[in-house]
């Protein structure tokens, strides 16, 4: 039976409040309005965001809320106006939207959209409308997209179609995670053939980072974590050297200038710490390094001294790996059906929607890098559990790519 037009109720993990774990509740999702679609997510995964504005900023007025920013799945129902989707189109939410009308989607100076900024309310991290609601009360949607639900709506100008074949429990990783480290390497760095590039924070945006270094051409890619266990990984995605800041008795920038003559060429600081990001800075090439932050904040201030930028060195931010989102994500999904992209890698866990407050407990402790085999239930869910987590729910228990997809993890992990 139709449900176009139609409310929908289903699960969806709302948090009611800061600082307190998500609740699996039943949620009402209105039909889609003028220039809206209904998504049936497939598969999402969690962000350090969504922890950021659950357990950081803390914003009271942001609550309640569904977080999750970085999903796939299937268009369900289109409103009045849309144009660009039907029923049927697998898509890609995106946090970040294009209108491609407005005077900054026209530029290729930026990837901001002016919609952005009056589409999204930044103060509580959720769009000004919300199509959800639950035991009476508006929810709010978190980033406008709110995939940690089984249905949820969003302007069309928020949504990307990508290619039918594509495994949406693997390329739902490209909503947020790994094109935003991997774009900050190629796009906003803009990482030369033969460099020298330092990536901190090893999470999914880093390793992304140390990819993108990697594809650029760079000659030497140190990877920085305080945590050994991610060494091996970091190689694995190209990383040639590997750096413990606790292995040493004086500030890590000193450590990579002297090891590198005089500071990398390039640095990406993926771990969203003002502290980290002078760091990364400092670890700079004087004379014509250039550092990104690439890790997401709003709590503090940074501090710096005018000559560490005066004698050379270049700061830049980059938000969403500079990719214009709606095309940027449909290009990256073709890298990877392409195998020029590696994003299977970035998974390897399984757990049940029922869990995710587990999951959201395994990424705080960054226990990301231990292999577990858990049981598949009704609304399985696998995951990268790093300091930035990506983990893909496929929420539907009728869908039989979400359990093709749980073997073949679960085979992945046995071996």
């Amino acid at each position: 039976m139709s449900t176009a037009g139609k409310v929908i109720k289903c699960k969806a993990a709302v948090a009611w409040e800061p600082n307190k774990p998500v609740v699996i509740e039943e949620i009402e999702v209105a039909p889609p309005q003028e220039n809206e679609v209904r998504i049936k997510i497939v598969a999402t995964s969690v962000c350090h965001s969504d922890l950021y504005h659950l357990f950081e900023s803390m914003h009271p007025e942001g609550f309640p809320t569904v977080l999750g920013h970085e999903g796939a799945g299937i268009v369900e129902s289109v409103g009045s106006g849309v144009t660009e989707f039907q029923p049927g189109d697998k898509v890609i939410p995106l946090f970040l939207c294009q209108c491609r009308q407005c005077r900054f989607c026209k530029s290729p100076r930026t990837n901001q959209c002016e919609a952005a900024w009056t589409r999204i309310r930044q103060e509580i991290m959720a769009s000004v409308e919300s199509r959800f609601t639950c035991r009476g009360k508006r929810v709010l949607q978190f980033m406008g997209t709110s995939t940690f639900s089984e249905y949820t709506v969003i302007n069309q100008i928020a949504v990307t179609k990508i290619d039918p074949a594509a495994p949406l429990d693997k390329v739902c990783l490209l909503g947020c995670g790994i094109c935003t480290g991997y774009g900050a390497a190629v796009n906003t760095a803009k990482v030369e053939p033969g460099s020298t590039c330092a990536v901190f924070g090893l999470g999914a945006v880093g390793l992304a980072a140390v990819m993108g270094c990697k594809d650029a051409g760079a000659k030497r890619i140190i990877a920085v974590d305080i945590n050994s266990e991610k060494a091996e990984k970091a190689k694995a995605f190209g990383a040639t050297d590997f750096v413990n800041p606790k292995d040493h008795n004086k500030p890590i920038n000193q450590v990579l200038v002297e090891m590198t003559n005089g500071g990398v060429d390039y640095s990406l600081e993926c771990v969203g710490k003002v502290e980290v990001m002078r760091t990364a800075l400092e670890s700079c090439m004087e004379a014509w390094g250039v550092s990104v932050i690439v890790g997401w904040t709003d709590m503090h201030d940074i501090a710096i001294r005018p000559g560490h930028l005066i004698c050379g060195r270049t700061w830049k931010g980059s938000m969403f790996g500079g990719f214009k989102s709606k095309d940027g994500v449909a290009q990256m999904v073709k890298a990877y059906m392409d195998k020029k992209l590696m994003v299977d890698e970035f998974i390897t866990h399984n757990m049940t929607l029922d869990q995710i407050n587990n999951a959201i407990d395994l990424m705080k402790d960054c226990k990301w890098y231990i292999p577990t085999n858990l049981s598949t239930k009704k609304f399985p869910i696998g995951y990268l559990i790093s300091n930035f987590i990506y983990f893909f729910i496929p929420q539907h228990s009728d869908c039989n790519e979400c359990f093709s997809a749980i073997t073949q993890l679960s085979s992945m992990m046995a071996s």
